[in-house]
């Protein structure tokens, strides 16, 4: 575990009111509940070996995040409710804050239990439910209506949970008014590009404005498209971030607080809330020898492409090793895409669990195949080569009555996309091996991918990465690693599918740098033909984009999930119509 020490250590408490808080950023699995709660418990006897007052897990801890329609079972809520009693049996000398599912006679409520001496002590339920993006709260949840603080050892600690503390009006102001010293607010706040920092300074904002020391604990781990990042923080009264906790890692953040500043300073006037709970669980100042904190340096944040770089690493193993799978198999093309998720792959199971599978046709270049055997002695993979020439001198032969009077084309191109699909979930299906597809976001946007031919597989590793940034990542590995591990080839050869002569993917596609900013104007900010023309591209270039990223959906709601790294991600987050005949311009 990792301690942070933001004071002096004292071997004795003062008067000062002082409190212990622990911060389990756990990863916990969607479903699992007796899992779940044995690490809950296991980290609420970490967090009691440490002499911690207070130990808070993250929400929905004992359910995983997010559980969607398991919440419409009756008996996954019971068996949640009893997971809870289980963990309270063996709370003693300590108080936790667990997330769980509670059930009441106005329906299902996203709760935080306050759990003291075995035994449920009492419950916040959430006040401000997400319905957007990624989150459909809404759908299960009930709103829950009444701030809560409570008392432990003299110091008043308001309650939330993730959206609360997003609302400048929100619990935090009345728990403050109210008393509140210090605020605790646990979250299931997935991963995009730009949102670490954004929390903090919403958490900072929060601190500040209502003159509370603010924990701000976050779950860590991948569950299908969503990574949760951790990137937990305690800030002080101030704004000062005085612990944190690292990026996309498992650990206990602990931190002795002191409550030296009048509670419910603001700074600000504001109208008093109505309606707050307010649950004592100890009166008394707590006052005790015990062991300081060891002293650690806290970790500052990565720069984004590595954050980028870990969360799809994290997202990969966890969806791999949540679903029951030991071992992936990737089609090498000798290309940057499947360079770059063979890379991840390696990082994130190890390279022994991990297959390279060489496809080559008599289009596949000699540059090719060199370029993915160099990559895979690189990694240390074992790579299995299976020539598709002759199967697809097969399908033409069969099909030579079909296509009769009728130019080669597409059609032929894709054929050999799909026999290296089938290649590949062949081995999948012998030998239990999770198949990783490569395309990427660029690709996926405008269907420059082939149905059941490279889209086959279970996990889209970089299917939210647009094609610039794959470069970026390739350039970043071999920063990291201190040698190429990707052949440099690979990062300045001129993109192919090789699926017919002397194919490049500018034949069909503008240069990815301009159609990556297209892409960004109209997917992801949402922008219209006009507006994009406005920023300076070709008129009826954008129109052409648009044109194939509108007749693509079908195509994307076949593919397998993938890690969500930008702000709009295609599936939960950008939900369009298949059939649907509006045009942007």
């Amino acid at each position: 575990p990792s301690y942070f020490t933001p004071h002096e250590a004292s071997g004795k408490l003062t008067a000062m009111r002082n409190l212990r808080l622990a911060m389990a950023q756990i990863n916990p699995t969607v479903g699992d509940l007796k899992g779940n709660s044995r690490k809950i418990i296991r980290y609420i006897e970490r967090a009691k070996s440490l002499d911690a007052d207070l130990v808070i897990f993250p929400e929905l801890a004992v359910t995983g995040y997010p559980p969607e329609d398991l919440l419409l079972k009756p008996q996954f809520i019971d068996d949640n409710l009893t997971a809870l009693k289980e963990i309270a049996k063996g709370v003693t000398g300590i108080t936790a804050i667990v997330g769980f599912v509670d059930r009441s006679a106005g329906g299902l409520f996203n709760g935080a239990a306050v759990i003291h001496r075995r035994r449920v002590a009492a419950v916040y339920h959430k006040m401000f439910l997400p319905n957007y993006g990624v989150f459909d709260e809404k759908r299960y949840f009930q709103t829950g209506t009444t701030p809560m603080n409570m008392v432990i050892h003299g110091i008043t600690i308001g309650i939330g949970i993730c959206e609360d503390i997003w609302h400048e009006e929100g619990p935090v102001r009345a728990q403050a008014l109210h008393g509140a010293e210090v605020i605790v607010n646990i979250n299931a706040s997935p991963y995009q590009v730009g949102k670490p920092p954004l929390r903090e300074e919403i958490v900072k904002k929060r601190a500040r404005a209502n003159g509370v020391i603010t924990a701000y604990n976050n779950m860590v781990g991948g569950q299908d498209e969503l990574v949760f990042d951790g990137h937990g923080m305690i800030v002080d009264n101030n704004g000062n971030v005085i612990a944190r906790g690292r990026s996309f890692k498992e650990e206990l953040i602990a931190s002795d607080l002191t409550c030296d500043n009048p509670p419910g300073k603001t700074s600000r006037k504001v109208p008093s809330r109505p309606g707050i709970e307010t649950v004592t669980i100890s009166e008394t100042v707590k006052r005790k020898r015990r062991r300081p904190l060891p002293r650690r340096s806290r970790p500052e944040p990565p720069e984004t492409v590595e954050e980028v770089y870990r969360a799809l690493i994290l997202g990969t193993k966890d969806y791999v090793r949540k679903n029951s799978f030991s071992h992936a198999v990737i089609g090498l093309s000798g290309g940057i895409d499947s360079t770059l998720v063979a890379a991840i792959a390696v990082d994130a199971l190890g390279a022994k669990n991990v297959t390279g599978v060489f496809m080559p046709s008599h289009y596949t270049s000699r540059a090719s195949s060199e370029d993915a055997h160099s990559l895979a002695d690189n990694l240390g993979i074992e790579i299995t080569t299976l020539p598709i020439t002759d199967t697809f001198n097969a399908y033409r032969q069969l099909l030579r009555g079909s296509f009769k009077g009728h130019k080669k084309g597409v059609a032929e191109e894709n054929l050999q996309a799909r026999i290296r699909g089938n290649l590949l979930m062949a081995l999948s299906n012998k030998f239990g091996w999770l198949v990783l597809t490569t395309g990427n976001k660029s690709e996926m946007s405008v269907g420059y991918a082939t149905l059941y031919g490279d889209m086959a597989g279970g996990f889209a590793v970089i299917k939210d990465i647009p094609k610039m940034v794959v470069y970026e990542l390739s350039r970043h590995i071999n920063s990291i690693k201190g040698e190429a591990v990707i052949p440099q080839r690979v990062l300045t050869k001129a993109p192919t599918a090789e699926l017919k002569p002397n194919q490049r993917d500018q034949d069909t596609l503008p240069d990815y740098d301009t159609l990556d900013a297209i892409l960004k104007a109209y997917v992801e900010d949402n922008r219209g033909l006009k507006d994009i023309v406005d920023m300076g591209f070709e008129k009826e270039l954008t129109r052409k984009v648009i044109g194939m990223v509108d007749g693509s959906e079908y195509k994307r709601r076949q593919a397998p999930p993938g890690i969500k790294i930008t702000p709009r991600a295609f599936g939960k987050d950008r939900r369009m119509p298949i059939t649907n005949r509006y045009k942007s311009g």
